[in-house]
């Protein structure tokens, strides 16, 4: 390539001006030297321009603050960035109304306060084959701006639930196992951001997402805990780290009577279940790596680990399913029923909405998963 085509390339995507000389060389097949004087003179030439880029971007950062109704001394830190594409990007963390924090808190407890659930007897039965079974749907975003209504999000979550447990009345369900979180809700609330401060567009205010969210895990827990007893395991996410720890001590406190149900509202970035000879690590998915997991569950849980022979590490994040063998151990990144953001739909990315349950037998381990698809 001639020094002009290299410049022209850098053009359309300036993320690679922050590359050196030799790994532009040997992605673009040409000479050092070529690539260093072309990356001198595009980098001189982006500087000049980067003016009204940067006014734009700024306009756009006012424009959030605006909108959001956040007053610029709240703002504790903002980062801009650029991506490999020279679209502009920024995230914003804000300090924090303590006074809003202390709101929360009330919110919380009187929720948990208007409601003593009513504690259901299962009728047992003899189990000749007993399994755990898995009712796994991540990434719902509950809150987020999509084609579809939050009642449309509901009914499906709860469609997907029901349709689930009537495709298993053929097995001797021990216990149902239901993860929740993994971005069960798509911002931190009053900021509408992610957990990093990127700027996410809701369709309802914070307190409304927020209880409509843990409102709809109970509807689900309700149904499922009437045939089995249930583990609830609060996955934390990258959208809403704090605000699923909140609504997994409210569902926590909603069950505090009844012995059907369980919560695991633990801290840890990574939840572990053990039944029988199995092992399952939930995890959202976003800060490891997966061929790393294998290790990390030998680390984490070493006495675990050394009584199952069958090991799996379940994900979200993706939004598909995804599932690779490492060292055999299998990690699965589950598939979402989330519609699409009006972002998600013009960058064209497309994923089948699918929710599934696992099978686990106490002794013979991973037995496969149903399915059901949102139309």
């Amino acid at each position: 390539m001639t020094k002009d085509q290299i410049k022209a390339f850098l053009s359309e995507k300036p993320g690679y001006l922050k590359e050196g000389a030799e790994r532009l060389s040997e992605k673009l097949n040409c000479s050092v030297e070529t690539c260093r004087h072309a990356l001198k003179e595009a980098r001189i030439e982006a500087k000049e321009g980067n003016t009204n880029e940067n006014e734009s971007v700024i306009t756009e950062f006012q424009t959030f603050l605006d909108k959001n109704e956040i007053a610029p001394e709240d703002v504790k830190s903002v980062k801009f960035w650029q991506t490999m594409s020279g679209d502009q990007r920024f995230s914003v963390v804000t300090k924090g109304d303590e006074a809003s924090k202390h709101e929360l808190k009330k919110e919380i407890e009187d929720f948990a306060a208007q409601y003593s659930p009513k504690v259901s007897k299962i009728k047992t039965k003899k189990l000749t084959d007993p399994c755990v079974y898995e009712i796994s749907l991540p990434d719902i975003h509950y809150g987020k701006r999509t084609e579809e209504t939050l009642q449309d999000l509901e009914t499906n979550f709860m469609s997907c639930i029901e349709d689930l447990v009537e495709k298993a009345s053929g097995l001797d369900i021990e216990q149902f196992l239901l993860p929740i979180g993994n971005d069960g809700m798509n911002s931190e609330g009053m900021r509408r951001t992610t957990t990093k401060g990127t700027p996410q567009d809701d369709a309802a205010d914070w307190k409304d997402t927020f209880r409509g969210y843990w409102q709809l895990m109970v509807r689900a827990i309700d149904h499922l805990k009437e045939i089995a007893p249930v583990h609830v395991i609060v996955v934390s996410g990258n959208h809403d780290f704090e605000r699923m720890f909140y609504a997994g001590d409210v569902i926590s406190g909603w069950y505090k009577n009844d012995k059907n149900v369980t919560v695991d509202n633990s801290l840890e970035q990574r939840k572990y279940f053990e039944y029988g000879n199995n092992m399952i690590m939930f995890t959202h998915g976003d800060k490891e790596k997966p061929a790393e997991m294998p290790l990390i569950m030998a680390t984490e849980q070493p006495l675990m680990f050394a009584r199952c022979n069958f090991r799996e590490a379940h994900c979200g994040h993706l939004h598909k399913e995804m599932v690779n063998e490492y060292r055999g151990i299998k990690v699965r990144f589950l598939p979402s029923i989330c519609s699409n953001d009006s972002w998600h739909k013009g960058m064209g990315y497309e994923a089948k909405r699918t929710a599934q349950a696992h099978i686990w037998s106490k002794e013979r381990g991973y037995e496969g998963y149903l399915q059901t698809n949102v139309i």
